[in-house]
């Protein structure tokens, strides 16, 4: 069972001509529910604003599986998570609660940068501990099978 982050209904906004969600929301509300998990992490929008770090996309791979409408609700699971001293990896799925049928996953790589001066850095030893600790409690939770992006992370 992977590690349950948010559940989420699809609005009238992200309704396309197709009547599904357009693609671009997917990623939206991918992007949307991976700032909860930045902020467990000490690194979502607060950060940016304190104290000039903040993390930046730099790779992805999204699927699109089975489409998901209007009224719909999602559940948005992680299911990979892991890091080096500059970069994160993970990836996230989505699953239409009513028929619990994968809809989408996204995996991503980002970086971590200075604001300031627009390079990548290195996590403070404190962020690294916390994301350490989160990796040790939900280990049995994650599965590194079925991963696009693969040996970015230099360990």
């Amino acid at each position: 069972m992977p590690f349950h982050i948010s559940d989420q209904t699809i609005i009238k906004e992200w309704i396309d001509y197709n009547n599904h969600m357009n693609m671009a929301y997917y990623v939206l509300v991918f992007d949307e529910v991976w700032e909860i998990i930045l902020q467990k992490f000490k690194m979502g929008e607060n950060s940016a604003k304190t104290s000039n770090m903040s993390t930046m996309v730099v790779e992805t791979h999204t699927t699109y599986n089975n489409e998901v409408k209007l009224g719909d609700e999602v559940e948005i699971n992680l299911t990979f998570f892991d890091h080096d001293k500059k970069r994160l990896h993970f990836k996230m799925e989505m699953i239409e609660k009513s028929s619990k049928k994968l809809s989408a996953t996204l995996e991503m790589l980002s970086l971590y940068i200075d604001l300031k001066q627009r390079k990548v850095a290195e996590f403070e030893q404190e962020k690294i501990d916390i994301m350490d600790e989160f990796i040790e409690t939900n280990k049995e939770k994650f599965e590194n099978n079925n991963l696009v992006i693969t040996g970015k992370l230099k360990k």
